[in-house]
Formats: C-alpha cells, sequence, structure tokens
C-alpha cells in the first residue's frame, strides 16, 4: 500500500470560510478514497505562497526529513501547484508529489466505468499534464504506478507535447459526438414532453441512494467522495401521473477546478437542460452551508443557477437535534427533510416535484369510442386515470394527461370532449 504525507495548507483569503482543519479532513477523505495509507497529515497556514515552493524552504527540509523517518512514497498537497512549484518540491523533498487536482483525477479515473466517463477522465489528466511536462520531476522519471499515475500515467510518460495536444483534439472531438447524441436523446424528450429532473449535490450527499430509493436503479453506493462518477437517468411517474425522468450526476467539490468542470461538460449538460433541479444536501455534515454554496458556485459557472430548485435535506437519519433540522428547514426554501437511506420523507419530496409540474398536466373527463380502446392504454402509461366507466356508447374516463398529449389527441380530434 501506498504510504502518503498529506500537507493541509491554507492559504487567505483563498480559503476563506474553509478552517484548516476542515482542509485536512476533506484530504483525508479524498486519499482514502484512493486507498492509500495516510502516515501523517502536517497543516500549514501560508500567508505569502512563494512562486517557486508554495511554501517557505525550511518548511520543505522538514518535510524531507519526516518522509525519510516515515518512508513516505508520496507527499500530497492540498493546494494545487504549478509545474515549476512541483519539481523544486520533488528536488527538495526526493518523493513524488502531487496536488489536489491530481488527487481528484485519480479518484475519478478509478471510479469512472463507461467509455464516456474514461473519455472524460483521459481528457482532463492530459489538459493537466501538458503545461506541467518540464516540471514533472520524480513523476515523469517512471512508468509509475500509484495515486496520481492512472490513466495517461500508465502510458510512456515522456510522450511529446504534439501527441498530446493530438489526442486532446481528438478527445475533443469524440465527446462533441457524445455531446450531439445527448442532445437527439433530449430532443426526443422534449418532443414527448417528458420533464427532465436531475440530483445535484456535494459530492458523498447521498444522490445516488436518492436515485436508488425513488427508483430501484441500482446505481452503487458507498460512504466516500466520488462514489458516482457516470451519469445515469431513469424513468419515475409521479403521484398525479406526470411522467419525469430522473437523473443522478457527478458530485460537486468546493474550488472544483475550472478544467474539470470543462472536461465534463458533456456529462453536466444534463444539469443545463433539466427542468427541475433537486439539490440533496447532507443535514449531518457540519459544512453543510458552505457545501450548499459550493454546489452554487458550480451552478454559476454552468449557467445554471436560475432553474427551478427543491433542496433535499438528507440524511436525516443521522441527526438527533430537531431544533437543527427546523433550522435548516427555514434556512433553505422550498426544501424538504428527507432520509434516502431509510426513505423517509420521500413521498413529501414527490409531492413537491409533482407541484413543480402541476401546469403540465391537464384534467380529461370525456368518452373514448369503443373502437379507439387503445387510447385507454395510453392513458394508463402516460397519465393518471383517476375514473372509468364503460357505456354503451363508449368509456366514461376521467384522468389526468400531459398537456401536450391532450392537445395532440383533440387536435386529431381523436376524442369526443364531454364536460
Amino acid at each position: 500500500m501506498e504510504r502518503a504525507l498529506l500537507v493541509s495548507i491554507k492559504i487567505d483569503p483563498v480559503n476563506k470560510g474553509w478552517r484548516l482543519d476542515d482542509i485536512a479532513l476533506e484530504l483525508e477523505e479524498l486519499v482514502g478514497a484512493c486507498g492509500a495509507e495516510i502516515v501523517d497529515n502536517i497543516t500549514y497556514v501560508c500567508k505569502a505562497p512563494t512562486p517557486d515552493l508554495l511554501i517557505g524552504k525550511g518548511k520543505c527540509q522538514e518535510i524531507a526529513l519526516l518522509c525519510e523517518e516515515k518512508g513516505v512514497d508520496t507527499v500530497i498537497f492540498s493546494h494545487d501547484l504549478s509545474g515549476v512549484q512541483q519539481r523544486n518540491l520533488e528536488e527538495i523533498i526526493s518523493r513524488k508529489t502531487i496536488d489536489r487536482t491530481q488527487l481528484i483525477l485519480d479518484i475519478f479515473a478509478r471510479r469512472a466505468k463507461s467509455i464516456e466517463g474514461r473519455m472524460q477522465v483521459e481528457l482532463a489528466q492530459l489538459e493537466y499534464l501538458l503545461p506541467r511536462l518540464t516540471g514533472k520531476g520524480i513523476m515523469l522519471s517512471r512508468l509509475g504506478g500509484g495515486i496520481g499515475t492512472r490513466g495517461p500515467g500508465e502510458q510512456k510518460l515522456e510522450v511529446e507535447r504534439r501527441s498530446i495536444r493530438r489526442r486532446i483534439d481528438k478527445l475533443n472531438d469524440d465527446l462533441r459526438g457524445v455531446r450531439m447524441h445527448r442532445q437527439t436523446l433530449r430532443k426526443k424528450r422534449q418532443s414527448n414532453s417528458v420533464p427532465s429532473v436531475v440530483l445535484v449535490g456535494y459530492t458523498n450527499a447521498g444522490k445516488s441512494t436518492l436515485l436508488n430509493a425513488l427508483t430501484s436503479a441500482g446505481q452503487v453506493t458507498a460512504d466516500t467522495l466520488f462514489t458516482t462518477l457516470d451519469p445515469l437517468s431513469r424513468s419515475l411517474v409521479l403521484g398525479n401521473g406526470e411522467h419525469v425522468v430522473i437523473s443522478d450526476t457527478v458530485g460537486f467539490l468546493h474550488e472544483l477546478p475550472h478544467h474539470l468542470i470543462e472536461a465534463f461538460r458533456a456529462t453536466l449538460e444534463e444539469v443545463t437542460e433539466a427542468d427541475l433541479l433537486i439539490h440533496v444536501l447532507d443535514v449531518s455534515h457540519h459544512k453543510v452551508y458552505d457545501h450548499y454554496q459550493s454546489v452554487i458556485e458550480v451552478l454559476k459557472e454552468l449557467d445554471a443557477n436560475k432553474k427551478p430548485v427543491i433542496i433535499a435535506l438528507n440524511k436525516t437519519d443521522l441527526v438527533d437535534d430537531s431544533i437543527w433540522l427546523n433550522k435548516l428547514s427555514q434556512d433553505f426554501h422550498d426544501s424538504v427533510l428527507i432520509s434516502a437511506k431509510v426513505k423517509n420523507g420521500l413521498e413529501s419530496l414527490l409531492s413537491k416535484i409533482a407541484r413543480k409540474f402541476t401546469s403540465r398536466m391537464i384534467c380529461f373527463d370525456g368518452i373514448v369510442q369503443h373502437d379507439r380502446m387503445e387510447l385507454i392504454d395510453l392513458f394508463y402509461r402516460e397519465g393518471k386515470v383517476e375514473e372509468i366507466e364503460y357505456l354503451e356508447k363508449g368509456v366514461k374516463v376521467k384522468a389526468r394527461l400531459p398537456r401536450a398529449l391532450y392537445n395532440k389527441l383533440f387536435n386529431n380530434n381523436k376524442l369526443k370532449h364531454q364536460n
């Protein structure tokens, strides 16, 4: 098992709102998701970052001594490093040195299962690697293995810039094709008037567990960061008979690197095209308000922060303080308390979702002729049949139907409406 020394750094005002202990804890969780053994976690407040080392030379020498004493393989910094900083640190420490972005990319490489997901991870890794080719030091001196060397790291690391750029161009072309395919599917869904509901939230907030609870999707879940990377969509029928498509997405993180958002834009387009967002928050986490703000920042970058949203205050089974839960309910507008794990509050959530789409449904009270009985099956599939009575002249039906379907049937004179 790879032995890692963590260096958690707070840089004011870059890490505004995040205490040093919180930065250290999140770094440990990220490293834990990679399966490495954490030897130690050094914390450091850096008021004046240096362009050559980020931290002071004396601190670097202290880290080098600690690595020798404890047999450290890799030093992981909580703050992003430039190529020059990474090279200089490795020269002093004599250990492989990686930063937070590279750590996240390693987790993504482990979790990506679909072809699309693997393409997006490789694109992000190559775009990270390209400007750092002259500063990779120890990492470029070997074929690697361990944290930060998956994907492109397992290939010939001395690859020329031209080769990397060609590969980046090829991946961008392939992902454009993925984007066009998604657009085609969305247009088909929109033509059938099927609304899109997308789950968003901080990583490990419980989005996949919620998708499983609502749809029996069978999505893999675990109490770790970025368990789910590949998107998954499932059909869901609401209590008012409305059919929707509900989708899970990759979890967000505070200070999520911009190029990661760009690399995953093909997947995150589900967010930008959604009719409704379900923002899942972990109410058991002490930084629930900061997590909320981090997700809002990513949504702003995606230009999706103005969309209709329901706040799902999740993991209430882990909180015994009713006063705290009541405060959260008041602080977050249009919220509902739930526990996806034990399936508490899901009916309230579904009712809120249905109310968001009330205007899309219309009441039909009419007669279907005997020679059009296939329409009864259509009503059951696409709407909600509330009353049905078989008469000599036809079938009297009272049902709630999607407005688009209702208009289509009457425009084609398929039905005789009875008030």
